[in-house]
């Protein structure tokens, strides 16, 4: 179904699996803002608004851009990740790590609530991990921030959904995009796809087809929930 009159706010809309849901959320008719760290930039088809997520003080400007845009479709995306041995984890970048992928989604969120339920309509999907249902070593400071987004999120949609505004989390598995490729180069890839059930990686534009259809009009009953898009990784 067409999200022509909708307006969508993707954050980390620049690249990878944000601007696959930018593009796919403009093919389905939507108006959309994308946001990066950059003050200034391009997304073809959207609207570009800069906003670094690690400093609070942007993340406040633009929580009340949020409350003045009223959008009918938000798409918590942006994220921030590093690897450390848990004894090795400066609690500057822990805390750096929540912020991003935490507080903003929440004041974000915040934000967006009055909108939507003055118009009885609202979809909000927060990009997760599956590192935000099971773990592995290294990953505790991710780890927290998934898990707690997935909380976060669970608990919101228990609130709202009494105002049609459905809340839930799509938790990309190992996903093909230049980050990935520069984090783990081929061999690395090679290694993590024979662990995953379809022997291969998923492209951004899967996440984004799923998560469009989340936000979309066609979802009507499904809120709360955190779904694995993975290949299978995490039932195995």
């Amino acid at each position: 179904m067409s999200l022509k009159g909708r307006l969508a706010v993707v954050t980390g809309g620049t690249r990878g699996i944000g601007r696959a849901i930018v593009d796919r959320l403009l093919k389905d008719g939507a108006d959309v803002v994308a946001t990066g760290r950059a003050a200034s930039g391009e997304v073809p088809g959207a609207r570009y608004e800069g906003v670094d997520l690690e400093i609070p003080a942007q993340v406040d400007a633009f929580s009340r851009r949020l409350s003045e845009l009223k959008p009918d479709i938000l798409i918590n995306n942006a994220g921030f990740n590093k690897n450390l041995p848990f004894a090795e984890i400066p609690p500057e970048l822990f805390e750096r790590i929540q912020q991003v992928n935490v507080t903003a989604p929440f004041r974000f969120s915040q934000a967006v609530l009055a909108g939507m339920r003055e118009r009885k309509w609202g979809r909000i999907v927060g990009i997760s991990s599956i590192f935000g249902m099971i773990s592995k070593e290294h990953r505790a400071s991710y780890s927290t921030s998934k898990f707690a987004l997935d909380g976060m999120m669970t608990a919101l949609a228990a609130e709202v959904a009494v105002d049609n505004i459905l809340v839930n989390c799509v938790a990309p598995g190992f996903t093909e995009t230049d980050m990935t490729q520069a984090a783990l180069g081929p061999q690395g890839i090679a290694e993590l796809v024979a662990r995953v059930p379809m022997r291969r990686m998923a492209q951004p534009e899967e996440i984004a087809a799923f998560t469009a259809w989340l936000a979309g009009a066609e979802n009507t009953y499904i809120s709360g929930q955190i779904i694995a898009i993975d290949g299978g990784f995490t039932r195995v």
